[in-house]
């Protein structure tokens, strides 16, 4: 019998439902300090309908939009937890690139602030969509190579 879109999710429920690991939830309760499921006894997990949309959105910008994890909780930070809701849900990418791109390039911040201003005016919308897509490869690429080191 299927839950209700309502009804709180077990840790192996929620992974199920969001097609990860059941440890990959309990990491990223560590790194992104918003996902707070519920503890009962013996200490299991409870996430209610919020946290299953909150850990969707967190899972899209970081599996298919190939952010990284600092760059997720600089948007979380600063766009808060409805925003990232609303982007796994596929709402707001087109306003949330740029910043994210921002945020995984913070060292480069200022080299790439300039690179903009100069390349803006000469630029179509079309070469600017390429460029955006070609970033995002680049920062796919970035991801799989950091995750590579770390095993």
């Amino acid at each position: 019998m299927d839950k209700s879109p309502d009804a709180f999710r077990t840790i192996s429920e929620a992974a199920e439902e969001l097609d990860l690991p059941q440890h990959v939830l309990r990491f990223w309760e560590t790194r992104f300090n918003t996902i707070k499921p519920l503890k009962r006894g013996g200490g299991r997990r409870y996430y209610r309908p919020e946290d299953v949309m909150l850990l969707r959105g967190i899972r899209h910008l970081l599996y298919d939009q190939g952010f990284t994890i600092k760059g997720v909780q600089k948007i979380l930070k600063d766009q808060g937890a409805r925003y990232v809701i609303a982007v796994g849900e596929g709402k707001g990418l087109d306003e949330i690139l740029p910043m994210i791109e921002q945020a995984e390039t913070a060292g480069d911040e200022a080299e790439l602030e300039d690179a903009q201003m100069e390349a803006s005016p000469a630029l179509d919308q079309e070469s600017r969509d390429k460029l955006s897509e070609v970033l995002r490869e680049l920062l796919e690429c970035k991801r799989l190579l950091e995750r590579a080191r770390e095993h």
